[in-house]
């Protein structure tokens, strides 16, 4: 019997409304995506409260009231290379001093001033030459610049840079475009795609993605070797990967640091903040090819680099300038930057309107055929110690001519005269001369300076290590050594001999790189008043009491105004050093003795009371302790 239309109808309604009371609702969408993100906050929370992995903060604190580059920074950027590299420990104001002028400089090794770093880096130049002319000001240069990053590094370091309330960042980068961290032809690379890589570096800063980033290096782990750590940075960073002129991987090198420079400068534009930055230097005219290949479109690196020679032993000084640049862009072994990236440099800071330096065309201006060479470069790009003065004169007259600087000179010197003095006042002894011939030794004994592997017999034999402070020097080249540990050293070693000129010397280099640690102070003052030279050691007290005042700094700052007969200041210097350590019965015997000059007998008595109550039997105490009752009670 055939089914009524109606019930029909009514049948479809009642089966759509089943369907519709079975359809799933909105919020269970919403709730299938919550829950991994919720999963991950609560994953991501866990892991910091346990202090999971490292500490990619940018900055670190450095006692109570200063900061410091995270020498751990570079983890972002390094995954797999092993002994990586970190900067200089410059420490600059948690809390910046409204006299004061903030400077950062960026980039690799030639910014860091390898190997002549951390006290021959032109940054040193640049902070001393502010001193000269500007004492009423005070200067922070904080060079974050570290080997084998590139402007991959800079660009995730530039927002934390201009958070710290910079007045000028300098950036002097280009040459590790290729093999350094996350470079297109690094160990470290990510690939060519710069939004994928500025990604995973800003991913870095979670501890999710770390935890991940150690779950995939196990796994991997597993299936290889544990290589043992051979080789310089240098060679260990391009792995013989070869890149020819004109390459896709050449143009992306290129289109990378253009890309990442932009971005840089959109940064510092944004916040008002001025740049300076500086044209490429390599070591043109001395550095044959690493690596001369036969092309179908262009000629083997090494006949240009031999054509350019036999042009500058003609005299045609411009035209073998322009083959031993072609030279360099050819090399199919790319640690020296292609020109091309010079172009960008003019380029973007033309658009930017910030100064750019030709620094390249200064350094040959100084060099001896015109040309710069072995006598301005140490090995394939980084400057000698005059090269490194140059870069920052050219540096810091830029700065003044282009008003970036504050215009209150201190004083009316010319720029060569201020040049002149700037130089004298470098903290630069022989052992940092020596550090820095072993590393360029001990960087030329690996590839790609040579196809011979050297035994660490032969490279010791190569270095030639004679006296004490050689031994420092290797020590400090190979990183088992701290450079400021090397030169208190030897400052311990020429004390021991007599020799106090060279003492002082190697300890205001100290002094000089770290003026607010107060290590190489206390080294200093110990040794002092060991001696007994307590008027050569007062000045380095109230130095060290104005960085970190402490019961040692005000005790001895107290006795030595005591000998001194400043008994007002005595008295001040050592009750604040029985308030930071009540049980100093030295300290307790002086200020007794201070206030029985003041003929203050009863506090000089309850002084010297407190004294033997530590030390019962400090002869020179009882006496003075019978003295006193003998002053109070003459009659007794």
């Amino acid at each position: 019997m055939p089914i009524p239309e109606d019930q029909k109808t009514q049948k479809q309604d009642e089966k759509v409304h089943v369907l519709e009371s079975k359809k799933t609702p909105r919020w269970f969408y919403i709730v299938l995506v919550l829950i991994p993100i919720v999963l991950i906050i609560l994953l991501e929370v866990s892991l910091r409260l346990l202090n999971y992995g490292r500490l990619y903060d940018q900055w670190i604190p450095m006692g109570e009231d200063k900061l410091m580059l995270n020498p751990d920074i570079a983890y972002r950027y390094f995954y797999t290379t092993k002994n990586i590299p970190a900067a200089g420990h410059n420490y600059f104001d948690a809390i910046k001093n409204e006299n004061a002028f903030r400077i950062f400089i960026m980039g690799g090794s030639s910014a860091a001033g390898f190997p002549y770093s951390p006290n021959g880096s032109f940054g040193r130049y640049i902070k001393k030459r502010f001193e000269l002319v500007y004492p009423h000001k005070k200067i922070e240069v904080v060079n974050i610049a570290m080997s084998a990053i590139n402007s991959y590094a800079i660009r995730d370091m530039v927002p934390g840079v201009l958070n710290q309330k910079a007045d000028l960042i300098i950036i002097y980068a280009g040459h590790n475009e290729y093999y350094g961290a996350l470079g297109v032809g690094s160990v470290e690379t990510l690939g060519d795609t710069r939004f994928l890589v500025n990604t995973v570096i800003w991913l870095n800063r979670f501890k999710t993605f770390e935890l991940l980033r150690d779950v995939i290096n196990s796994i991997t782990g597993l299936f290889s070797s544990a290589d043992k750590v051979e080789g310089t940075l240098m060679s260990r960073m391009s792995k013989r990967q070869i890149i020819i002129y004109n390459s896709e991987k050449y143009n992306a090198g290129i289109n990378q640091f253009e890309g990442n420079l932009r971005d840089i400068l959109l940064m510092t534009k944004k916040k008002n903040v001025p740049v300076i930055l500086g044209t490429l230097v390599s070591n043109l005219k001395d550095q044959k090819p690493f690596e001369s290949v036969a092309e179908e479109d262009y000629p083997p690196s090494q006949s240009i680099f031999e054509k350019a020679k036999t042009e500058l032993k003609k005299g045609n000084i411009w035209q073998a300038d322009s083959l031993f640049r072609f030279a360099k862009d050819l090399d199919a072994l790319r640690w020296r930057a292609p020109e091309k990236l010079n172009r960008v440099i003019e380029r973007l800071g033309a658009t930017f309107d910030y100064p750019v330096v030709k620094l390249d065309s200064a350094l040959n201006a100084h060099s001896l055929e015109g040309i710069a060479g072995d006598d301005m470069i140490t090995d394939h790009l980084h400057p000698n110690l005059r090269g490194y003065q140059i870069i920052g004169k050219e540096i810091f007259d830029t700065g003044i001519k282009s008003n970036i600087f504050v215009t209150d000179l201190q004083n009316n010197l010319s720029f060569n005269i201020q040049d002149s003095i700037t130089i004298s006042r470098y903290q630069f002894t022989n052992l940092d001369s020596t550090i820095a011939q072993y590393q360029i030794t001990i960087l030329k004994s690996d590839w790609p300076y040579t196809n011979k592997t050297f035994s660490n017999e032969e490279k010791l034999a190569a270095l030639n290590m004679q006296t004490y402070s050689d031994t420092l020097a290797y020590l400090v080249g190979n990183q088992k050594l701290a450079w400021e540990e090397a030169h208190l050293r030897l400052a311990q070693n020429k004390l021991s001999i007599g020799d106090m000129d060279s003492f002082f010397k190697e300890v205001h280099t100290a002094i000089d790189e770290y003026p607010y640690d107060p290590y190489p102070y206390e080294f200093l003052i110990s040794k002092l008043i060991n001696v007994k030279m307590f008027d050569e050691a007062y000045p380095y007290l109230q130095k060290l009491n104005e960085i970190k005042q402490s019961a040692y700094s005000t005790k001895w700052l107290g006795i030595i105004d005591l000998l001194n007969n400043k008994v007002d200041s005595a008295i001040g210097y050592l009750t604040t050093s029985i308030n930071y350590n009540a049980s100093d019965a030295h300290t307790l015997y002086n200020l007794a003795g201070a206030y029985s000059m003041k003929k203050d007998y009863k506090t000089a008595l309850e002084m010297i009371n407190l004294c033997l109550q530590l030390e019962p039997d400090y002869a020179m105490a009882k006496n003075l302790q019978q003295q006193l009752l003998n002053a109070i009670s003459p009659n007794r």
